[in-house]
């Protein structure tokens, strides 16, 4: 699920080499790889397991930890690092600096509206919807965009299950509806549960979802190049909530749901 056509070319050719994860673990291609560091990430103590073998063998590790990321400019600070492994830290302070002035300036130009759309977010797993906390990287975006996120007000370090009920009668408050998960189409997401189609978000056709940019293998490139253009994601979830100010704006990562 890579959609970087560069790293995509690179496996075709031999360059980059599947080591497998958790348990699937390639450590005999590991090391005949001869890595000068190996960055791993790890969520959980069996994966911790896993990612310790790697220690055993020798070679150098860094954990990569830019996932538990909660602010979206925390998480493209991480560049920061990776100048410092290419010994290139200038230009990755020279980039961040430019990716954190553009937020800045969007959100302030956002913050002078007034309104404030609610958003909900997701899609049921079965008869479970995992909901984003109010502390999250996600409530974070949609705050800065002039929203008010439907859970603002929880707080916690993993995603909240509750049930599909709980959150259809929640739903009746939200006026759009963002990242719905694998879904391309209305008639999907109603083929997984009719009272979907029901949630005024979707009876007033404010249906979102980020993968805009997706190509044949699945690769999801909100999940690759976003994690670096926060401040596009921003404009992007922006326009949505707040078409007024961006009329004439085509955005990158986001795509309305027909």
């Amino acid at each position: 699920f890579i959609f970087d056509s560069e790293i995509n070319d690179r496996i075709k050719q031999g360059f980059v080499s599947d080591i497998g994860y958790d348990s699937g673990l390639n450590t005999e291609l590991i090391v005949k790889s001869s890595p000068d560091l190996v960055m791993i990430y790890g969520i959980g103590s069996e994966s911790a397991g896993y990612t310790a073998k790697i220690s055993e063998l020798g070679l150098n590790v860094m954990y990569n930890a830019d996932y538990l990321e909660t602010d979206p400019l925390g998480k493209a600070e991480w560049i920061k690092v990776f100048g410092a492994l290419y010994c290139c830290e200038e230009l990755a302070d020279s980039l961040f600096r430019e990716i954190r002035n553009s937020y800045l300036d969007l959100r302030e130009l956002i913050g002078e509206t007034a309104s404030k759309p609610v958003v909900m977010l997701g899609m049921p797993f079965r008869d479970t919807w995992f909901v984003s906390p109010g502390n999250s990287y996600i409530s974070k975006l949609v705050d800065d965009a002039g929203g008010s996120y439907l859970w603002r007000d929880t707080e916690s370090a993993l995603s909240m299950p509750y049930s599909l009920e709980s959150v259809y009668a929640a739903a009746q408050k939200a006026d759009i509806w963002l990242n719905t998960g694998s879904v391309s189409s209305k008639q999907e997401i109603v083929a997984i549960d009719n009272r979907l189609g029901s949630m005024p978000p979707f009876i007033n056709d404010r249906v979102y979802n980020n993968n805009k940019r997706l190509n044949v293998s699945g690769g999801n490139d909100y999940w690759e190049s976003g994690a670096m253009n926060p401040h596009v994601i921003l404009k992007d979830i922006a326009s949505i909530i707040h078409p007024e100010i961006f009329p004439a704006y085509e955005r990158v990562y986001y795509r309305k749901i027909e």
